[in-house]
């Protein structure tokens, strides 16, 4: 029996809390730390370009998306994942923290809801300053993707979102993957592939898995957003890297999915071969999980987004925007001389009655 060198353990060290025994998770501090890259990443477009937005405004337009992503996220995975009637019944536990007395923060977030939440607060800010909001998204596009490689790398210390069963030299087995029951021949071929014990025939078994989240990190964060990065001062229009943000996102995702094992109550929504293959198994080409469908969309949107955003008016692109010259600073007027204009008001509310 060939032990497959390259499956290997989930490092032991990774735990979900920061402090074992403390409420503060990894997870939590990846989200705090994909905010701050974002942040820094807009801050930077913002001045590079001399677009016309203060501190405090730009502040306000991350602190409302940030706001209405969490939201989004929070609310889109309850309606969508959560298979069991729990939250309709009990709706406050949505956003409930707690779990059996234990503080465990809102598990469940749904990137696409994010995107949706996100996406309606900061075209909706700009609106109210009447920004173009096809500039401002476009520097969204290109601020998040670096921040989204932090999110993944959440759910990879977490252990959760991982892969499906693999025999090849990326595997790695996590702490707490479902156990496979050995009854099952190709689990108990996929064992002896890469030398995992088989105590029984009845035994469980923890197999290798891809780590998925690291793909997702690797393609749907870094590489996504190094291709947009390169692109935000070669735009050929305004709201082009909406285009590919959403194009670049939906691509990749639509593919990794196929080494990620769907949710086990969800599995796959749309087969248009019926499959009897466990999802932890093997993934049909054409067998579709949720987050192919919303990936499928998300490529769809982006294609009619790109031939719409290049015949809207005013779409040719402002590089760098003037300086705009700073107003005077407002006049002080003495105590004494508002008496007075107070008086004067009064007067003329006097004549006029």
């Amino acid at each position: 029996m060939n032990l497959n060198p390259l499956a290997v353990q989930f490092p032991p060290w990774l735990t979900p809390e920061i402090i074992p025994g403390f409420p503060f998770r990894w997870y939590g501090l990846m989200y705090i730390v994909a905010f701050g890259i974002a942040f820094l990443l807009y801050r930077k477009q913002v001045r590079e370009r001399n677009f016309p937005m203060s501190e405090d405004e730009l502040s306000g337009i991350y602190f409302w998306g940030i706001l209405a992503l969490l939201l989004g996220a929070r609310i889109f995975s309850t309606m969508v994942y959560e298979t069991r009637d729990i939250y309709r019944r009990q709706p406050w536990l949505v956003f409930w923290p707690f779990q059996n007395g234990r503080f465990t923060g809102l598990q469940g977030m749904s990137y696409h809801g994010g995107v949706i939440g996100g996406a309606l607060a900061t075209i909706i800010y700009a609106a109210i300053k009447r920004w173009d909001f096809r500039e401002i998204i476009d520097m969204h596009a290109a601020s998040i993707p670096l921040g989204y490689t932090f999110g993944r790398l959440g759910n990879f210390i977490n252990g959760e979102l991982y892969g499906r069963v693999t025999t090849g030299p990326f595997g790695m087995i996590f702490p707490h993957a479902q156990l496979l029951s050995a009854k099952e021949s190709w689990v108990r071929e996929a064992a002896e592939k890469t030398g995992i014990a088989i105590p029984s025939q009845t035994a469980l078994l923890n197999l290798p898995r891809y780590p998925s989240q690291l793909f997702e990190a690797f393609f749907e964060g870094l590489i996504l957003w190094a291709i947009i990065w390169i692109w935000r001062n070669r735009k050929p229009f305004k709201g082009f890297l909406v285009s590919l943000y959403l194009g670049g996102y939906g691509i990749f995702r639509f593919f990794i999915e196929y080494f990620r094992e769907p949710d086990s109550d969800l599995g796959y929504r749309i087969q248009f071969i019926p499959t009897t293959l466990p999802t932890a198994q093997a993934h049909p080409a054409l067998s579709f999980s949720t987050g192919q469908i919303f990936s499928f969309c998300m490529v769809a949107i982006a294609v009619a987004w790109f031939f719409i955003a290049r015949k809207l008016p005013g779409h040719e692109v402002i590089r760098i925007y003037p300086n705009v010259p700073k107003t005077d600073s407002p006049k002080i007027i003495p105590p004494e001389e508002r008496e007075e204009a107070r008086k004067n008001r009064r007067k003329m509310r006097k004549r006029l009655r």
